[in-house]
């Protein structure tokens, strides 16, 4: 019998964070970025991301995160630094821009410039991004894959 055809991890829709309360974590998170409120309810708020979002979920319960965390994309790290230093949050040890948020969810920020994670024009565009662009070597690795010029 053949095997069955496997479906193919292409992306993120989202990522669900936990935190003890949904105006307390809008009003840190606020603190440390620029966004814009997709919806919110009691339980839950999502951070528009463009074609993608991040969940606030009321109901933290586990200890905090150790080397579980997410890459957060930003347009801006060096602001997020700022952000973070005039937010009294401190910044973990280490090669890489992480810190926890108040219910110990770690999160690493990640310049956009510097990766492969791309959006699409009209995407970047819908945002107010249109002018973001990728360090040489982001733009190296993706052509490489053929995902860009090069």
């Amino acid at each position: 019998m053949p095997e069955a055809r496997k479906a193919r991890a292409v992306g993120f829709n989202h990522v669900a964070l936990e935190v003890g309360d949904i105006e307390e974590a809008l009003a840190f998170y606020g603190r440390i970025f620029d966004f814009t409120l997709r919806g919110k309810t009691e339980d839950m708020a999502f951070i528009d991301l463009g074609d993608q979002f991040l969940a606030l979920q009321k109901g933290r319960k586990q200890p905090a995160d150790d080397g579980r965390h997410f890459g957060l994309v930003v347009d801006d790290r060096q602001a997020v630094r700022q952000a973070l230093a005039e937010a009294g949050v401190e910044i973990l040890p280490g090669p890489f821009l992480d810190f926890y948020d108040p219910w110990g969810n770690r999160i690493e920020i990640v310049a956009y410039a510097d990766i492969q994670f791309s959006k699409t024009e009209g995407v970047l565009r819908g945002m107010g991004l249109e002018r973001l662009t990728k360090s040489a070597e982001a733009v190296k690795e993706l052509a490489e894959k053929g995902m860009g010029p090069g």
